[in-house]
């Protein structure tokens, strides 16, 4: 009998993506979505079970848990970096008060697995910015950030003290074709793909010389079912480097530009830059490529292409 799986935040960028992967593998009837403040599509609606859901809320959580005997949970449920620093008392407690209760449920009702994503907003501007190691300095000058790494030190508290098998990663910027940037960072890396497209131009908040860790969706998917699968007495870790290609904004435009050769870009630089100025360059992921295998499919040509030609389809 399939174990029945909960994702949080389903309706995110990620988790849109995540959840048809996981019912293509597992049985549309086995992958529990959940979302609260933005409602999905009637096609995601339509393909598996879906329930309204605040996560900080842990009386909500347990019942989804015990309803669906739930055995593996993907908690997805996150406000990112720059709505965070807008809100970041809000961000404290969605993102904090929503993992605690996860674990905590995961710890009663002995959860087989749990994955939380982290991201490249752990690190900070003491960390090293080229290759940055696994184990390295965590002073992140954002309230999304310093959540992340709050929720890293909490997973693997639980894990050494409860025995939950949790599981994370620290993603790069994600690229997708399928939802529209939602308040992150590295945003800018989503739009000018749209924009190329409809407008033949388009304005980045960063400068032209930023240059971020980034990653195609595919990918990301990928790894995440990856890690999910990866035998646990092989992990070391329990948080994990990941990356697939870095590259500044101007070379992501001229990728663009040999595909649209019309297509223009300037930049004005924002709150933003701060942030983006405060994270790596590049990152090492050798903890993820040794211990469970991770490799990238794409790289900076190979995802343009395919971005630009899936949002053609949608424009």
């Amino acid at each position: 009998m399939a174990k029945k799986i909960l994702v949080t935040g389903a309706v995110g960028q990620i988790g849109s993506e995540l959840v048809p992967a996981l019912r293509k593998k597992y049985g549309a009837e086995n992958v529990i979505a959940t979302g609260h403040s933005t409602m999905p599509s009637d096609e995601f609606l339509k393909s598996g079970p879906f329930e309204i859901a605040d996560i900080t809320n842990v009386d909500t959580l347990r019942k989804i848990v015990e309803k669906y005997d739930i055995k593996i949970i993907y908690h997805l449920v996150s406000l990112l970096s720059a709505v965070g620093e807008q809100k970041p008392d809000i961000a404290w407690h969605i993102n904090m008060q929503s993992l605690k209760n996860v674990l905590d449920i995961a710890r009663d009702f002995k959860i087989e697995q749990v994955f939380w994503p982290s991201s490249i907003a752990a690190f900070g501007p003491d960390t090293p910015k080229n290759n940055t190691p696994n184990e390295t300095i965590l002073r992140p000058s954002t309230m999304y950030g310093v959540t992340k790494v709050a929720g890293e030190l909490l997973c693997e508290y639980y894990n050494k003290k409860y025995g939950v098998d949790v599981r994370s990663i620290r993603y790069p910027g994600i690229i997708s074709y399928k939802t529209l940037p939602g308040g992150g960072t590295t945003d800018y890396a989503v739009a000018i793909y749209f924009e190329a497209i409809k407008n033949k131009k388009y304005k980045c908040f960063v400068r032209k010389d930023t240059v971020l860790p980034m990653m195609y969706m595919p990918d990301c998917v990928k790894a995440t079912l990856d890690l999910m699968a990866a035998d646990n007495s092989k992990l070391k870790h329990r948080v994990f480097n990941l990356t697939a290609m870095s590259f500044s904004a101007e070379e992501l435009a001229k990728e663009i530009k040999k595909h649209i050769p019309e297509f223009e870009c300037t930049y004005e630089p924002d709150f933003r830059q701060k942030i983006a100025d405060s994270w790596p360059k590049s990152i090492d992921d050798s903890a993820a490529r040794n211990e469970w295998g991770w490799k990238p499919d794409y790289d900076i040509a190979k995802m343009t292409k395919d971005m630009l030609t899936e949002i053609k389809k949608k424009v």
